[in-house]
């Protein structure tokens, strides 16, 4: 449940910054189905039909992440994709190396205050668990409780940038703003200047025009005649 809590709190930050949604039905997406297919898969095993054959659970569980790197490894080129594409890397490792249930620090399931029922469960508490750091270490307490890792922290950083710089492209993130931020001095230079005659003149203008004036005036002037040098008269 918190998965989709915080992909709405996603989509919610690009009014909040200023984007515009409709931006975001422009993305290329390769392979859409296989995303939602996966969450999907992972709702059956842990909510619909959470009992049964647990070794098959967590092989399905397993097979939901090869279906997720396949849509990212599609995806590769969309911004913020290698930031997820790193989350789910190291959620993945986690979930393997531990038999396909990712693990659950017992003191962070304490302070959210989750109580886990029978059967299938893709984050859990193991006695023995193994790269316990990149499991569900931070707790999340209130409403909708929750434990998440370090890897879900990446692939919702990850969803921020992608969401953002689409939906923000002409404003924050694209390149031709950040090169006039860039030049922002030189464009400072060429603001219009004062009303004359009815029409605005750039004051760099009104600079150049005085300098040519200048320039046509000394070549007006007449150029002085030539210095001649008289000799001094003989025998002085």
């Amino acid at each position: 449940m918190i998965l989709f809590v915080l992909a709405g709190i996603c989509l919610i930050s690009v009014p909040l910054a200023g984007g515009r949604l409709r931006l975001l039905a422009e993305l290329k997406i390769r392979g859409l189905w296989l995303a939602p297919a996966a969450l999907g898969v992972q709702v059956v095993i842990t909510v619909i039909a959470p009992v049964g054959n647990e070794a098959l659970h967590a092989a399905v569980h397993i097979a939901t992440y090869a279906m997720i790197g396949l849509f990212l490894a599609a995806n590769r080129r969309l911004p913020g994709i290698w930031l997820i594409s790193i989350g789910a890397l190291m959620n993945a490792i986690a979930i393997v190396l531990n038999g396909g249930v990712m693990p659950e620090a017992a003191t962070a399931a304490r302070i959210a205050g989750i109580t886990l029922g029978a059967g299938f469960h893709n984050s859990a508490y193991l006695a023995h668990p193994l790269v316990i750091w990149l499991g569900d270490i931070i707790p999340v307490p209130g409403p909708v409780p929750n434990v998440m890792s370090i890897g879900d922290c990446a692939v919702f950083a990850g969803m921020l940038v992608l969401l953002l710089q689409r939906s923000c492209a002409t404003r924050m993130f694209s390149p031709s703003s950040a090169r006039a931020r860039s030049a922002g001095p030189a464009r400072r230079l060429l603001r219009p200047g004062p009303r004359a005659g009815g029409a605005i003149l750039p004051a760099i203008r009104d600079e150049k025009v005085d300098q040519d004036q200048d320039h046509d005036h000394d070549q007006a002037r007449p150029a002085p005649p030539p210095l001649r040098l008289v000799p001094p008269p003989p025998g002085r």
